[in-house]
């Protein structure tokens, strides 16, 4: 579609859209899992794509960083033979939140850095993204204004916005466009349409406020003044350890590495799957020390790896608001409730000028 940025799509028509998409490449959409919970799964049909949806169970992040991913194979029966491995899948994620979109646009930048990972930058060039964006708030776990991400700033190719009626497109990349004309149902935006978009975004900035009772700006003093804080002890008496809160976060990458042998012992695979630093064998290194021993530790370190560090080195949070931590901790532990304690103990003043 020349030279439109936005276009519109009938609902009506929404089912015959991801049926055409589907015929082009796979595409891959959030479908219900039971009640209240939901998966990013290959669809062919509209039908099956669950609009409007919390959070899924995983980000879409296991797209392109596979929790189980072989990066090279050897072979020493006859001479030594190693070869790198790249597994991708061309497909079209859509529906994306624009918490994943942040969550995404964060890890292309810590495997943008060097050694930059090749494995995740090949993958990731061939994945489309179809953003939609949130009119409210999932559930009452979500902090999504607390961290900019409650409104969409890139990082998609067409992002969907639903008004009712019809979805507004924003037409974002070469990518976007040719979704837009391969599929032939999109008709350009009028100015009542732009107008709409306009209005809903108005009435976002007073829907989505700041969660939490301190100015995002300030967040990076709160976290220096309360490492010693009492409140990480009390954290660390509820941590359980499993790890459900790495596991499901967009802007966790940490991964561990091992060659798994064949059975002839000269031939294998090096892979890498998904790790934890809440897992107690995380910080373990040689003689059996461990650096990260106690729990508290562990759970202080994912809390300044979301709000203290990344500020240092990428100058942005690296928690992106979904709250899906807090909705699978079986310990009850709510990321909210931990930032509160932090600001009432460490900042007071700050505490009291919100209340």
């Amino acid at each position: 579609m020349k030279d439109v940025q936005y276009a519109v799509l009938k609902k009506e028509d929404f089912d015959d859209f991801i049926s055409r998409l589907s015929n082009l490449q796979k595409v891959v959409a959030p479908v219900a899992r039971g009640y209240n919970n939901y998966a990013f799964e290959e669809v062919t049909s509209g039908d099956r794509i669950a609009l409007p949806y919390i959070p899924t169970i995983l980000p879409p992040k296991k797209y392109f960083m596979p929790q189980r991913e072989t990066l090279a194979e050897y072979d020493f029966r006859h001479r030594a033979d190693v070869k790198a491995v790249v597994y991708y899948e061309r497909m079209i994620l859509f529906g994306v939140h624009t918490c994943d979109l942040a969550g995404i646009h964060c890890l292309n930048m810590v495997f943008s850095r060097r050694p930059k990972d090749y494995n995740y930058l090949i993958r990731s060039n061939k994945i489309g993204i179809i953003g939609l964006e949130c009119n409210d708030y999932c559930d009452e776990h979500a902090n999504c204004a607390l961290v900019n991400a409650s409104m969409p700033s890139g990082g998609y190719d067409l992002l969907f916005t639903d008004r009712g009626e019809y979805f507004i497109a924003h037409i974002h990349t070469q990518t976007g466009d040719e979704i837009v004309e391969a599929t032939k149902l999109f008709q350009p935006a009028g100015k009542v349409h732009l107008q709409e978009l306009v209005r809903l975004r108005e009435a976002k900035r007073k829907i989505f406020r700041n969660e939490v009772e301190i100015e995002p700006r300030e967040i990076p003093e709160l976290f220096d003044k309360t490492f010693g804080s009492r409140v990480w002890k009390e954290v660390g008496e509820r941590c359980l350890s499993c790890g459900n809160c790495t596991a499901v976060c967009p802007t966790c990458y940490c991964f561990d590495i091992m060659d798994e042998g064949a059975l002839d012992l000269k031939s294998g695979m090096r892979v890498r799957r998904w790790d934890s630093c809440q897992l107690e064998p995380f910080a373990k290194v040689a003689g059996g020390e461990n650096f990260r021993k106690e729990r508290s530790d562990r759970q202080k370190h994912r809390y300044y790896r979301k709000f203290r560090y990344p500020v240092s080195t990428y100058s942005r949070f690296f928690c992106t608001g979904c709250g899906r931590c807090s909705r699978t901790c079986m310990a009850g532990i709510r990321l909210k409730e931990t930032l509160n304690a932090l600001i009432e103990e460490g900042m007071p003043k700050v505490w009291k000028k919100w209340l």
